[in-house]
């Protein structure tokens, strides 16, 4: 007499397997997507041409372009860590602007060792537009306040793991059915 395959515990391992190989495929396009965008930003930081400030809301399309703020009133100089140009270790310097466009900018205006804000009274400031979280900022492109030059972004810093989270998708598939296989032979034996 052979036992039967239970129907209900299958089919939710089965739609949990489908589920992941189908969450593999998904980051399998999203690592397509992800480098497209940053061939994008390389081509980007190629272009010379600036666009304006202040950005529209949609400003992923100026991302790594050059643009010039000019900081007309400094509300504030935060510190947070960062590189130098060379690669050390420190601190850069956000100076929060309001700008002619009757907004505030952010503006990394460069580099030094000591978190101490600088003294800088604003001015026109031109470099790239990157973004942190849900905000931009202008990485100046030559320092100001006589602090020191700041790594300027670079796309391929941007991670791109997608592959990697495709492989764990397509792992966790394939363990669970290892897992339901080796659990059903132990049920018959």
């Amino acid at each position: 007499m052979t036992r039967r395959v239970p129907i209900i515990p299958t089919i939710i391992v089965l739609a949990a397997v489908a589920t992941m190989i189908a969450l593999g495929v998904w980051q399998l396009g999203r690592k397509a997507e992800k480098e497209a965008l940053i061939a994008r930003y390389q081509a980007a930081l190629q272009d010379s041409s600036e666009v304006p400030w202040p950005m529209p809301p949609q400003y992923d399309s100026a991302l790594f372009r050059r643009a010039t703020v000019d900081c007309r009133v400094v509300r504030g100089i935060d510190p947070i860590s960062g590189k130098s140009a060379s690669g050390r270790s420190g601190w850069v310097h956000i100076a929060r602007c309001s700008h002619a466009g009757n907004g505030v900018a952010d503006v990394t205006i460069g580099w030094s060792r000591s978190p101490d804000s600088p003294r800088w009274s604003g001015g026109p400031v031109t470099g790239r537009i990157v973004n942190y979280g849900r905000y931009i900022r202008l990485i100046a492109e030559t320092p100001q306040a006589g602090l020191q030059p700041m790594a300027q972004p670079d796309p391929a810093d941007l991670p791109n793991n997608h592959l990697a989270y495709a492989g764990q998708w397509f792992f966790f598939a394939l363990t669970a059915l290892v897992i339901y296989v080796l659990a059903l032979r132990r049920r018959r034996g």
